[in-house]
């Protein structure tokens, strides 16, 4: 006696499961330009890798004998997988499967799906492509009433962000509870032109009397792209949905699987020791002139190894996470390009979550700094720059894991003093260009000096005579005499010396 009856009918049920939402709807799936639910974790994951959990999940139809004819699968598919040979747990909502709604999935398969990344201690990648989280007003009747808001299993969600790396790629339109499970992550992509995102949809927000643009589109117009990954809701924008996942695998190789355990270090052929020439003559002599900070970037990190990530908004700091001989590290680099490198209450956003996140992981943190303040002014004001400001230094000083910073050039006031915590060991360095103070001297002499131009026979010249007396002063090696900064270098010395921190931050934090 054997069980070939059994396993026929598994294999049956597999084929079905294995069918989606049906040849029609998948085809659907496919002209709007999106890949179904199976061929987004294949196109994600180490080939072969995939072992589906629950994958006969779903609703049985039978005949009047007992007999399976049909099976609406659930449409969550998931289980464990490898990236780069690091197990994973890959997730996919089916849109083709009731537009992925959550009533037409199974609660539970959710709920262990969530689980299983903390539980497990790796790291998880959700694909959301799905309509909400209550289905339709239709569901309503279904039930014969209605139900108090709640998201069971969401206590699952809050584990994974304080426990392992989370992975969100929002891959067509999201709302509700698939927008919210977008945002609940560490790192969040969207695919031009195929995802949107928003709490509720174009239908529902016209309903309320607000009227949309439809000449771009109104989903696009609603809650695009382009929208989301300026205002900081999503990281990432990218061209295709390979795009998106060879930025979910990229990001994730600089992380460890999960918090308590270390990320990897990886074969390096750049040598620690390189020096780039064009260091010494990046920073203009001109105060007011910018330059490619990350250009700097690519010049002392490890070639290749730069990985930025939330481009589009907090434009005033760039986040990235890179290499120093091999050795992964968390980056934080002003901009001078985008209003002179000031922090507004966007970039301290930004900057406070870049922070947490790197600690959080255990990452060494490098802070290229040329930041001439917060951003003033009536907007600034408005938007409560001081509050996000004094959270983003809040997030280093609390920060545990070492910092290195190097003064590229404009270092003052409040903003300036969020380079590190002042109160540890300065692992610091500045190279000649650097300039600093409580305020910049270009804005504060008429005022320090008022009375005193004032009543000179020609304010101009007296003006001009202080400016050349405090020049002097604002030296960085006047600083360097008093031992206010630590060690003043050639910017060609700064990748050697990057690579130095490195290899210490890692042994000092139990890494050999």
């Amino acid at each position: 006696m054997s069980w070939e009856k059994e396993i026929d009918e598994l294999r049956q049920r597999e084929r079905l499961a294995e069918a989606m939402g049906g040849a029609e709807k998948v085809a659907r799936q496919h002209s709007r330009g999106k890949l179904d639910a199976r061929a987004r974790i294949a196109g994600l994951v180490d080939a072969g890798s995939f072992r589906e959990v629950g994958k006969i999940a779903g609703k049985g139809s039978y005949d009047a004998d007992g007999e399976l004819t049909g099976l609406a699968p659930s449409n969550l598919i998931f289980g464990k997988a490898t990236i780069e040979g690091r197990p994973v747990v890959a997730s996919a909502d089916d849109f083709t499967v009731r537009g992925g709604a959550a009533d037409a999935a199974i609660r539970r398969k959710f709920e262990q799906c969530e689980a299983m990344a903390h539980t497990l201690k790796i790291p998880l990648i959700r694909m959301i492509d799905g309509t909400g989280g209550g289905g339709s007003v239709k569901t309503l009747e279904m039930i014969g009433a209605t139900y108090v808001p709640a998201v069971p299993g969401w206590s699952d969600v809050i584990a994974n962000l304080e426990t392992v790396p989370v992975v969100a790629l929002s891959l067509g339109p999201t709302a509700g509870l698939g927008a919210a499970r977008v945002v609940a992550s560490h790192y969040s992509v969207m695919v031009k032109g195929l995802s949107q995102l928003f709490a509720a949809g174009p239908a529902v927000v016209e309903a309320i009397g607000e009227k949309l643009d439809k000449e771009g589109g109104d989903k696009e117009s609603l809650g695009g792209s382009v929208i989301h990954t300026r205002n900081g809701v999503v990281d990432e924008e990218v061209g295709s949905e390979y795009e998106a996942f060879a930025r979910a695998r990229r990001f994730l190789s600089y992380l460890p699987s999960c918090v308590g355990q270390f990320a990897a270090r990886t074969p390096c052929s750049d040598p620690a020791d390189r020096r780039e020439e064009a260091l010494i003559s990046t920073v203009p002599r001109d105060s007011r002139q910018a330059y490619s900070m990350r250009k700097v970037l690519d010049a002392v990190f490890d070639q290749g190894s730069v990985f930025e990530m939330g481009r589009m908004w907090g434009r005033a700091v760039i986040t990235a996470f890179a290499r120093l001989d091999g050795w992964p590290v968390a980056v934080l680099a002003s901009d001078p390009s985008f209003l002179g490198g000031s922090w507004e209450a966007r970039t301290s956003e930004k900057a406070e979550r870049f922070i947490k996140l790197a600690d959080q992981f255990r990452l060494p943190v490098v802070h290229l700094v040329d930041n001439p303040g917060f951003m003033i002014g009536s907007a600034a004001e408005a938007a409560g720059t001081i509050r996000y400001g004094v959270q983003a230094m809040n997030a280093i000083y609390k920060a545990t894991v070492p910092l290195c910073s190097v003064v590229v050039r404009k270092a003052y006031g409040i903003a300036g003093s969020a380079m590190s915590n002042a109160d540890k060991f300065q692992y610091r360095f500045a190279w000649p260009s650097g300039d600093w103070g409580s305020l910049p001297i270009e804005g504060g002499i008429e005022v320090a000096y008022k009375a005193e131009i004032e009543a000179a026979e020609d304010p101009a010249a007296h003006l001009a005579a202080i400016r050349e007396r405090l020049n002097k002063v604002r030296s960085p090696f006047r600083t360097a005499e008093i031992f206010g900064i630590e060690d003043i270098i050639d910017p060609r010395d700064t990748r050697p010396l990057l690579c130095e921190f490195a290899g210490l931050a890692w042994k000092g934090l139990g890494v050999s």
